[in-house]
């Protein structure tokens, strides 16, 4: 009995940073959602008028229910993409940086394997295509920004996923400068109202979004896939600190960036309460 009561103890503790949002619930995807959590329809606000200035002005977002991946998409799971279609598109698109020494899908015996070791970790070495044609494989797309930032931060303003509270190192992997990262899901007292894990630290997210001035509207062309411009990316990442790593921080990075800087980069798929197959 002491032990039931002590591991019910340790089980609330683990999840008591983050700040309850009033009226949320963490629902977990079931069927062909598995792996997802849902985010509630609804209005929440966008940016915050005491950041800089490409978060300015907070203003009032609203957006359909949608599900989104509870974790970033590892290396195993990438992996599969990777078996299935090859690490370029048909048009040159750079799937996977088979090149890089930080790549962790390798070519054995005429097979794309990840060592056991690198399963459970964010995958990276991927241009914004490749996460795009991940995503649509899986019969999902990439996250607007805005989906994305409700998810982390849902409906209070919070400034990070587990409330206002600065980062710490039982809260998400950052500050770290060895280009290293953590196996996903470490860190559920980091956890967002909704329940995605590893929304900040680890590596930069991809969204489908154009990098564009606030605020935020979604049919000015910002969500147009087929123009060649910046892509915000969202979260921070390993060696992020500070304010950073908060739930309204962007990025803008080239969709073909291939130099030093993408292996930073990873993301995790979205979806409307349809799958796309």
């Amino acid at each position: 009995m002491a032990r039931i009561i002590a591991a019910s103890l340790l089980a609330a503790w683990a999840f008591q940073a983050t700040a309850p949002l009033a009226g949320a619930a963490i629902v977990e995807g079931k069927g062909k959602f598995a792996g997802m959590v849902l985010i509630p329809a609804g209005p929440f606000t966008m940016g915050r008028s005491g950041g800089p200035p490409d978060e300015k002005p907070g203003h009032t977002v609203h957006l359909p229910a949608f599900y989104i991946d509870k974790n970033l998409v590892t290396w195993a799971r990438y992996a599969e993409f990777i078996r299935a279609k090859g690490p370029a598109g048909p048009k040159g698109e750079v799937y996977l940086d088979v090149g890089d020494e930080d790549n962790r899908i390798l070519l054995l015996d005429g097979k794309w394997i990840v060592p056991k070791e690198f399963d459970n970790f964010p995958a990276g070495e991927m241009a914004w295509q490749g996460a795009v044609a991940y995503c649509k494989w899986r019969g999902k797309r990439l996250p607007s920004e805005a989906e994305w930032e409700k998810a982390a931060r849902g409906t209070d303003g919070r400034l990070y996923p587990w409330g206002n509270q600065k980062p710490a190192k039982d809260l998400a992997f950052f500050g770290s400068f060895r280009n290293d990262a953590a196996p996903v899901g470490q860190y559920p007292r980091g956890a967002s109202p909704y329940g995605a894990l590893d929304m900040v630290g680890q590596v930069w997210e991809w969204t489908r979004s154009l990098y564009r001035p606030y605020p935020y509207l979604p049919k000015d062309g910002r969500e147009n896939l087929d123009f060649h411009d910046a892509r915000v990316s969202r979260g921070g990442n390993t060696s992020s600190v500070g304010e950073e790593l908060s739930s309204t921080s962007r990025v803008p990075v080239y969709p073909g960036r291939l130099d030093g800087g993408h292996r930073y980069f990873g993301f995790r798929c979205a979806s409307k309460t349809e799958l796309l197959l």
